[in-house]
């Protein structure tokens, strides 16, 4: 029988509304009948809910359950995405060549340089000084740009001068300026994210930077490795869990933001943060590495497209 069509005379006599709405003895029962005790009744109804339950239930229960586990299903398939695709809340910025172009800060301390040497030495001008520096540089000398710079002038160079003129390029107020993509983004996200900069480098000359950049209203927190010491440059994992520690924020909800594939992003990968690299044409590390590890997860030539890419993740 199916559910639907049960109806009252089915469920027998003591589904009536004598025998449920009245005490005493049912109507249609001959009065030869003897009176039916309270407790009887009171019995007598309970067996007929039972048994009418049951009847109900057997139909019932199959569609129940198949909407309990339907419902079940979707609320564990939701709690797994919302797992897979953790809401982004952070944005943690590397420095060089990544909001500016590193190599305008360059040319800004061999300037500083020409001109302290041509002073101090008066054999050779400011600009002759430059241009030795500068090819020297352009050319891929990274490491001893002064000494052959010098060399080729024919300006005699031992250590201290070495190390007088490294000092002078460190310390140098950098002539760079925060271009307006950079500006643009920084504006846009600063209403929506929480912002960090975490940058290696020499000091002074990193504080330097973002003060002629005017950058630092723009974060939280701003990290300089060098103040955790040398050995917590990048590829450490130290300066970003400082960083994370400091912004209160979980690594999955993190992004870096950076440059250089050789050294950024194994810390931040290995803590599970989303990575992205900026591969900005003037950049001056183009180096790459073989190691999955290293490679940041997604890419973006302009730093103009970042607030897209965020909102996708």
């Amino acid at each position: 029988m199916d559910a639907c069509s049960l109806s009252i005379s089915s469920l027998g006599p003591f589904a009536s509304g004598g025998i449920l709405s009245q005490p005493g003895p049912p109507a249609d029962l001959s009065s030869r009948c003897a009176p039916v005790s309270r407790p009887l009744l009171l019995n007598r109804r309970r067996d007929e809910k039972r048994r009418h339950s049951n009847r109900l239930c057997v139909k019932l229960y199959p569609v129940e359950h198949l909407v309990h586990r339907i419902l079940t299903s979707y609320r564990k398939q939701t709690s797994c995405q919302d797992e897979r695709l953790p809401m982004i809340t952070t944005v943690i910025f590397d420095l060089d060549d990544t909001l500016y172009n590193e190599v305008d800060y360059c040319r800004s301390g061999f300037a500083s340089v020409a001109e302290h040497l041509a002073s101090r030495t008066g054999t050779a001008s400011a600009g002759s000084i430059f241009q030795a520096l500068w090819q020297q540089f352009s050319a891929g000398n990274r490491t001893r740009t002064f000494d052959a710079a010098l060399e080729l002038l024919g300006i005699p160079c031992n250590d201290d001068l070495i190390r007088e003129l490294v000092k002078v390029y460190r310390e140098h107020w950098p002539n760079i300026a925060l271009p307006a993509d950079s500006r643009d983004v920084l504006e846009q996200l600063a209403a929506k994210y929480t912002l960090g900069l975490l940058t290696d480098g020499f000091l002074p000359a990193q504080k330097l930077k973002v003060k002629a950049l005017r950058i630092e209203r723009y974060f939280k927190s701003i990290i300089y490795t060098e103040e955790l010491g040398r050995d917590c440059w990048k590829p450490s994992p130290v300066g970003f869990e400082k960083m994370l520690q400091a912004l209160k924020a979980p690594a999955q909800q993190a992004v870096y933001v950076a440059d250089n594939e050789e050294k950024d992003f194994f810390a931040p990968n290995g803590l599970n943060m989303p990575t992205i690299q900026v591969m900005r044409p003037a950049r001056i590390h183009t180096g790459t590495t073989s190691e999955p590890a290293g490679k940041a997860k997604y890419t973006i030539s302009r730093i103009a497209e970042l607030p897209l890419l965020l909102e996708r993740l």
